[in-house]
C-alpha cells in the first residue's frame, strides 16, 4: 500500500499551549472494504491536567451501524520535544512531535495497525487521519479540528 504524502505544516514550538482550548471537530469515516461512509461532528477540548492535557471529544456519529452520541478521552503528556497520547488506562496510543508542524506514528491494535498523520495547517487548524489496515478493518478516518 502506498503511504499518504505528508504535507508541510506550521511549526509548533509549544504543542501543549497550542492545543489547549476548544476545537470544532469534523471527521469523515470510510470503510474501504464496504464503501460505507459516515461522519462525526462535535467538540474536542484540550484541558490542562497534571502537567499535560486531557483530550476529550464529544459529538454525534452517523455511520451505517450506529447513529447517535459518541465520546472518547485521552491524556497527552509532554515527553522531551514531543507528546505522548495515552488511553485512560495508560496504554500508549501514539507519540507526536509537532515542532515541524507534522507528525506520524503507528499503533498496533492486534490484529490491525493504526497509522496516524497530523498536520498543523494554520494557527487555528489541524488535519489528522487514522489509516487503519489489517485483517479486521480497512478504514480511513480523516479529521479537521478548527479552534473555536
Amino acid at each position: 500500500m502506498e503511504e499518504p504524502a505528508m504535507h508541510s505544516g506550521i511549526p509548533v514550538p509549544d504543542p501543549l499551549a497550542f492545543l489547549a482550548g476548544a476545537w470544532s471537530t469534523r471527521r469523515r469515516l470510510l470503510d474501504r472494504r464496504s464503501g460505507t461512509t459516515g461522519t462525526f461532528t462535535g467538540i474536542t477540548t484540550f484541558t490542562p491536567d497534571d502537567g499535560g492535557l486531557r483530550w476529550d471529544e464529544e459529538g454525534t456519529v452517523h455511520w451505517a451501524s450506529f447513529q447517535g452520541p459518541a465520546s472518547r478521552s485521552y491524556r497527552i503528556g509532554a515527553e522531551g520535544s514531543g507528546l505522548t497520547v495515552t488511553f485512560p488506562d495508560g496504554r500508549v496510543l501514539c507519540r507526536l512531535d509537532l515542532r515541524s508542524g507534522t507528525a506520524r506514528d503507528e499503533h498496533d491494535c492486534s490484529p490491525d495497525t493504526y497509522r496516524v498523520d497530523f498536520t498543523v495547517t494554520a494557527g487555528d487548524a489541524i488535519d489528522y487521519s487514522w489509516d487503519v489496515t489489517g485483517p479486521a478493518k480497512d478504514h480511513l478516518l480523516t479529521t479537521v479540528l478548527t479552534r473555536i
